[in-house]
């Protein structure tokens, strides 16, 4: 299997060249690294997408498409004369042996996942350490990029903080925390007619839900795939919504809140028998 997956990479790393050509696509010879973020984006989230449907074959081929994304970003990377594909390789094959000295090495074992994000902050520090004089240094959180979806980028931050220790105790704590942010959001927004009060609620709104983001990581829950499960299931329960009022030859507009409020309840209720 792995002289099979060595041999694809290769191919497909030459395909990826082959395109770049004088002679290659078009379409790929303009593209630059600026013009591929949407679509590395994009691609992270169709592979989440098919993750989240239990789609194994749509997963293989966007398994794909991520990848293709990587060496193309490298192949742009080469030619500029910056870095190669098989450098970017080295480089995290390299790094997830020097992070995992409890199994590449002489460490003793980890005993769970939680004592093995501190081992690897504390690694991390120490490369921060050693990179010494003058090498641009690196923070905990600095490695945490600013372009991730703003729900991910605080569960992020909240998981790198707690591994070094800076973290509730309990998931009950961050219910209380929780608490605190609703009722000063609370406040914030029953203050009529103070100039500061859209920008207050604003940033209230945002403790809340970086709030909320750490509750789910103390849970064990992903806030982004929760939050888009949430999304998918108001668009269904929605569009049912919709469907059954226009099969009565009525719309939404004119249907009335007490109304569809009450169709949402069957349909919950349907979905639930």
């Amino acid at each position: 299997m792995p002289d099979t997956a060595a041999a694809e990479f290769s191919r497909l790393v030459s395909v990826v060249a082959r395109l770049r050509a004088p002679d290659g696509c078009p379409w790929d010879r303009e593209q630059t690294l600026e013009s591929l973020r949407p679509f590395v984006l994009e691609e992270a989230y169709e592979v989440l997408e098919a993750i989240d449907r239990g789609d194994r074959s749509a997963l293989r081929e966007e398994i794909g498409d991520h990848i293709f994304e990587g060496v193309l970003l490298a192949q742009l990377c080469a030619e500029a004369g910056d870095f190669t594909v098989a450098d970017s390789l080295a480089s995290i094959a390299d790094k997830l042996v020097r992070r995992h000295p409890h199994v590449f090495g002489d460490a003793a074992k980890a005993a769970n996942a939680e004592e093995v994000l501190g081992r690897w902050e504390e690694a991390k520090a120490r490369e921060r350490a050693a990179a010494g004089n003058g090498a641009a240094q690196k923070t905990i959180l600095g490695g945490v990029p600013n372009a991730l979806p703003a729900l991910l980028r605080a569960h992020e931050m909240g998981t790198r903080a707690a591994a070094v220790g800076f973290d509730w105790e309990r998931a009950a704590d961050v219910l209380a925390k929780i608490e605190e942010e609703v009722a000063e959001l609370r406040e914030a927004v029953e203050a009529d007619g103070r100039a500061s009060r859209a920008a207050r609620v604003e940033e209230e709104m945002g403790d809340l839900l970086f709030a909320i983001a750490n509750l789910a990581r103390k849970l064990g829950v992903e806030p982004e795939s929760a939050l888009r499960r949430a999304d998918d299931k108001f668009a269904r329960r929605f569009t049912e919504l919709e469907r059954r009022f226009a099969a009565r030859g009525e719309s939404l507009r004119d249907a009335g809140l007490a109304r569809m409020e009450e169709e949402w309840g069957r349909i919950k209720g349907d979905e639930k028998a």
